[in-house]
């Protein structure tokens, strides 16, 4: 029997409170009381830092951020600094990996080569060659300038097997924002977006179904489409 996997569209949703329905989630999942979870989303303009960030990676001052409208936050992912916001499509896979007989072990690596390749795939439903460059995580493609990333993914993995945070795949932000980091401390190489690559962004509903069809296929989940109403009061969508 294929497994099933509820997938939520919760439109725009804070940094924080969004934290704080994956770890409500998370638990959930956790205690074997909910089923594999899949959140689609957007955030306000956030600068989050992994377990790798470092305080350089950071180019804006404080007072910077504030007067852009900009929060910093540190998170409990791997990874540096990256930027979420708005035209950037995030996904929060909220599920529970296989595990090695009774050990409490999964294949880390192999969770990040399958969320690479259901990004290339999207990139591939529009015309675009996605790829990996060995040592780095992330999707890159080719540009006239060089190589450039346009997914970054970041997550982690609880003691239950069951993950955390997701991916970050640049459809239409403002990619000026990027300019106040080092993203993922990675200085030699740039960032892009669908709507830089295509010259006409295609809409985060229509992007949002190509995702959530290439993460069925490459994890084995029938889709179940879910009311976000079910998730408040955390997720009220932030215009």
């Amino acid at each position: 029997m294929t497994p099933i996997c509820d997938v939520y569209r919760l439109g725009r949703v804070g940094y924080d409170a969004a934290l704080t329905l994956q770890a409500r989630l998370v638990a959930e999942r956790s205690a074997g009381s909910a089923p594999d979870r899949l959140l689609l989303l957007e955030h306000p303009h956030t600068y989050t830092q992994g377990s790798s960030a470092k305080p350089e990676h950071l180019l804006l001052m404080p007072d910077e951020c504030a007067a852009r409208g900009i929060q910093v936050i540190g998170v409990d992912r791997g990874g540096g600094i990256t930027y979420h916001g708005p035209g950037q499509l995030v996904g929060y896979p909220i599920i529970a990996l296989p595990r090695e007989g009774t050990e409490l072990r999964t294949d880390f690596v192999g969770y990040l080569r399958r969320l690479e390749t259901v990004l290339i795939g999207v990139l591939a439903d529009y015309g675009l060659r996605g790829k990996v460059i060995p040592g780095l995580t992330g999707v890159w493609v080719d540009t006239p300038a060089g190589e450039a990333k346009i997914a970054a993914i970041g997550v982690r993995i609880n003691v239950r097997a069951v993950t955390k945070h997701g991916f970050a795949l640049n459809v239409d932000p403002d990619m000026r924002l990027f300019e106040g980091i080092v993203p993922c401390g990675i200085d030699d190489k740039a960032v892009v977006s669908l709507a830089a690559l295509l010259g006409q962004p295609p809409s985060m509903d229509e992007v949002a179904d190509r995702v959530s069809a290439h993460f069925a296929a490459v994890f084995g989940y029938t889709l179940r489409p879910a009311d976000p109403a079910e998730l408040n009061p955390v997720t009220h969508s932030e215009q």
